[in-house]
């Protein structure tokens, strides 16, 4: 500590003495006492009769019922990642995320997001009874980021979520979301559906068409949660949402019950959805563009002994001369446009193997179609 000069502490003491001062002369004074007492407590004091506050209003009374009724059927999902302890050597599973998921049948198939458990080593199924169960990958489907988990729990701890249908649905519609965002299990948002055939892109870059777009509060954590209606019924899986700050802005989307309808059987099935093949081999966009085709889907290569083949279908081929012998390019399935690959796929992913299906080319710009038998992919 530095010494003060002597006029400096000459002026220090003086205000040492005036703070004693000031302080003995609030103490004689004590003007707080004034303020804070209210004089003998009362004898009589009791707390406050409660108001009748009357019955819950309707809208109230159904969000209770819904929240009941769904909440036994959501499940918290922990995924585990293995590391190596630097000092023992040994493996260690430590968490790695956090997600939501629901109950789909009573043998243990919880169906999530792939991106909530892609990249995991393990994962583990909260139920809403808080038991804790090991999880095993039934099958996914990451192109419409869907997966499924299996767990060995009693039937009479899986109540299965009540399926509803997506294809009628409207925008203004009341829908509420359940799951676990930031890591709080059990958390219930109300909205609307803001919007219907909304389209994101899945981690494998494939495009996700018939979105639903909705306002409830869709936060980190709240992936591969149910969307439900007002009775109570799943119509869409919480999947995304779109915010700068990576918080709700209220806008979220959700992957329709209907495609999830589709592929779930599948993926507990087979683990796999298996997508039936034309017999054909597609030109890239640009290739596509190059050959003079706007839009759908040019064919470079006819796969002997497909159902393409066999229906007559032409690839594009190259002429004595280098040049370009027109070929068929897939402009419609059934009737449905196609614009690129991506919609063909789609077109695909909605049919079986051994189904035949109508092709709509064009080829040297006239018109053309084949019935077409699906064939087993390789």
């Amino acid at each position: 500590m530095f010494p003060l000069p002597r006029r400096a502490r000459g002026r220090a003491s003086d205000w040492i003495l005036f703070a004693l001062a000031v302080g003995a002369l609030l103490w004689w004074w004590r003007p707080w006492e004034g303020m804070i007492s209210a004089g003998p407590a009362r004898v009589d004091a009791a707390p406050r009769p409660v108001e009748a506050r009357g019955d819950l209003a309707q809208d109230e009374q159904n969000n209770i019922a819904v929240f009941r009724s769904a909440s036994p059927s959501t499940v918290h999902i922990t995924t585990l990642a293995s590391r190596r302890n630097l000092f023992s050597m040994d493996i260690l599973q430590i968490p790695q995320g956090t997600g939501t998921g629901f109950i789909w049948d009573e043998s243990g198939n919880v169906v999530t997001n792939f991106h909530v458990i892609q990249g995991a080593n393990a994962a583990k199924v909260t139920l809403s009874d808080q038991t804790t169960w090991n999880a095993a990958l039934g099958g996914a489907f990451p192109d419409r980021d869907l997966a499924v988990l299996r767990i060995d729990a009693p039937r009479d701890k899986l109540r299965p979520i009540a399926l509803g249908s997506s294809r009628a649905l409207q925008v203004g519609q009341k829908v509420y979301a359940i799951g676990n965002p930031f890591g709080l299990d059990q958390t219930l948002t109300t909205g609307i559906i803001s919007a219907l055939n909304r389209e994101i892109e899945s981690v494998t870059q494939r495009t996700i068409r018939g979105v639903i777009q909705t306002d409830a509060a869709i936060n980190p954590g709240n992936s591969g949660g149910p969307l439900l209606d007002s009775a109570g019924r799943l119509i869409g899986v919480n999947t995304a949402i779109y915010s700068p700050s990576g918080a709700s802005a209220g806008i979220g989307f959700a992957i329709p019950a209907d495609e999830v309808n589709r592929i779930v059987p599948q993926l507990i099935a087979k683990g796999r959805v298996i997508r039936p093949t034309l017999g054909i081999e597609a030109a890239p966009p640009q290739v596509r563009a190059a050959l003079g085709a706007k839009s759908g889907v040019a064919v470079v290569r006819v796969i002997e002994g497909s159902g393409a083949a066999q229906a007559g279908m032409r690839p594009f081929t190259l002429g004595p001369s280098n040049e370009v012998v027109p070929g068929d390019v897939i402009v419609a399935i059934d009737g449905k446009p196609v614009q690129d690959l991506d919609a063909l796929q789609d077109e695909l992913e909605r049919r079986q193997p051994g189904d035949t299906v109508k092709v709509s080319v064009e080829r040297a710009g006239k018109a053309a179609e084949f019935q077409v038998r699906l064939g087993v992919p390789g």
